[in-house]
């Protein structure tokens, strides 16, 4: 069976197209897909493939999350209303226990916070909740010294930023994010999933790995209470499994953001489009000072929960580092784990969102995306 490519891309985009038609053909047939590109605010790749699927269909966005809810703090930054160099205690005193108290808002968004999970554990229905985890963190003694190094607060960094925010806006991060980026941008990237859009989404399915990759995956097994089984709460009473985890309504309601969100390709894009470029008559989101601000590199090297190198700027990715060294200085962006990745490279004025329906080996953003993020950034460079 051959998956039939569909969609369009502009004059001098074929190259993408070519690419990504090229990587579908030695995919498994019941793959799906989308892929779509922005230059400069203008929309020249969109494409998709799979069995029922369309361009509007809904995929889990993951970790690809964490960029929707980190637009939204980088935005009431700029607007003076959260401060990076101030104490996470000035907006949240309950923060400070057990010896938290000297955070900055900036470390934590840097993943220095050493807050990556609890000691027990996450019940179901705190994972889809962020103020309940806000509330169980608040007590946790941070599992290194805040500040001296970082990792991956996977599951719990959108809780611990949107606590910020709820508490310096009374408003959610969620309410914040839809009614002043998605909403008014008309984004397909939701920050929970309203009932009506649930006939578009598109469950998860599981990892297929093939023989070698799983020989892989058993070669390297994590401890019980490893940092990485707390950051990723495989230790708990009833450990979170990723590749479900959004298939379940109550992840897709309540959107939590650090892994809850669902979006097309074009909301991934569209997202970082709008972020740093002209869109239609709407202004960026973002000025030049802030977009440096947030994708200046602020923790780069040995990251204690993944146990590899790791670069992070402030809530997102810093993707040139992270993934794509091609890529201007100062990209920024986020990956998820089923394989999506969404980014902006300012310098190019591209912006970029890839999503698919099957989780990748062996997880974080598919290598696909290599080969597709390369075809779009020379595309884009011609264009100058």
């Amino acid at each position: 069976m051959t998956l039939e490519i569909h969609g369009t891309v502009a004059d001098g985009f074929d190259a993408v197209r070519a690419e990504f038609a090229a990587f579908v053909a030695g995919e498994r047939p019941d793959y799906e897909g989308q892929l779509c590109v922005y230059a400069d605010g203008r929309r020249v790749v969109d494409l998709w493939t799979g069995d029922g699927a369309d361009a509007t269909s809904l995929y889990a966005a993951y970790s690809s999350t964490k960029g929707a809810a980190h637009l939204v703090v980088a935005l009431l930054v700029q607007e003076g209303t959260l401060e990076l160099d101030r104490k996470v205690t000035y907006y949240w005193p309950e923060f400070g226990a057990e010896g938290k108290g000297a955070l900055t808002l900036r470390d934590l968004l840097a993943h220095r916070a050493g807050l990556v999970g609890t000691d027990s554990g996450f019940t179901p229905a705190e994972i889809a909740d962020d103020r309940q985890i806000a509330e169980r963190l608040a007590d946790q003694r941070p599992f290194w010294r805040p500040g001296t190094a970082f990792g991956y607060h996977a599951l719990v960094i959108g809780a611990l930023t949107g606590e910020v925010v709820r508490r310096a806006t009374g408003r959610t991060l969620q309410e914040v994010y839809e009614e002043r980026i998605r909403a008014p941008r008309g984004l397909d990237f939701h920050l929970g999933l309203p009932a009506a859009h649930e006939p578009r989404f598109r469950a998860t399915l599981p990892m297929a790995p093939t023989p070698p990759q799983q020989a892989l995956l058993d070669a390297t097994p994590t401890g019980a209470q490893s940092l990485s089984a707390v950051a990723f709460n495989r230790h708990a009473a009833r450990p979170t499994d990723l590749e479900s985890l959004p298939n379940e309504r109550a992840v897709r309601e309540r959107g939590p953001a650090s892994v809850g969100g669902v979006a097309s390709a074009r909301g991934l894009a569209g997202l970082y489009a709008a972020a740093i470029s002209e869109v239609g008559e709407s202004a960026p989101l973002l000025k030049p000072d802030t977009v440096a601000e947030f994708g200046q590199i602020h923790s780069v090297g040995h990251d204690l929960v993944s146990r590899t190198h790791k670069a992070f700027g402030l809530g997102f990715q810093a993707t040139a580092e992270a993934a794509y060294p091609f890529l201007g200085a100062g990209s920024f962006g986020h990956s998820g784990a089923a394989g999506s990745q969404a980014f902006a490279d300012p310098r190019a004025g591209l912006a970029y969102g890839y999503t698919r329906r099957r989780f990748a080996f062996p997880g974080g953003a598919a290598p696909e995306n290599e080969r597709l993020v390369l075809a779009a950034h020379r595309a884009v460079s011609a264009l100058r």
